[in-house]
């Protein structure tokens, strides 16, 4: 099994910036990406950004030059946020994609989430 465990959400205000992290543990074979979601309440689930084993990124374009995705190992990734806006408010799931011990079908695991409010 493969669990992730998303940390670092809050409130802030307008303006503020918030650090995501999330952290994967289990029977982890290899994993080719990760990433973040977000849902806000009455919408879908959407992309806000992933990152590959290479290094490459992909933003949604409502976060592009506000949001950075990083990883510094296998198996921890962040999302630093800054200039928040309220519509930025969700909860966001970690998000990881590749192949558990034992298993050979690439598959998608997610965190349980955690809630990001930008109010004043």
């Amino acid at each position: 099994q493969v669990q992730l465990v998303e940390s670092g959400g809050g409130l802030v205000q307008p303006g503020g910036s918030l650090r995501l992290s999330c952290a994967a543990s289990g029977s982890i074979f290899s994993i080719d990406d990760m990433g973040w979601y977000r849902q806000a309440p009455g919408k879908q689930r959407e992309l806000v950004a992933v990152i590959n084993n290479g290094g490459t990124t992909n933003y949604a374009d409502s976060v592009k030059g506000r949001f950075t995705i990083s990883r510094d190992n296998a198996k921890m990734v962040y999302l630093q946020m800054n200039s928040l806006k309220p519509e930025d408010t969700a909860v966001y799931y970690c998000n990881l994609v590749g192949y558990a011990t034992g298993v050979r079908t690439l598959t998608t695991y997610w965190g349980r989430g955690t809630q990001v409010t930008v109010s004043s």
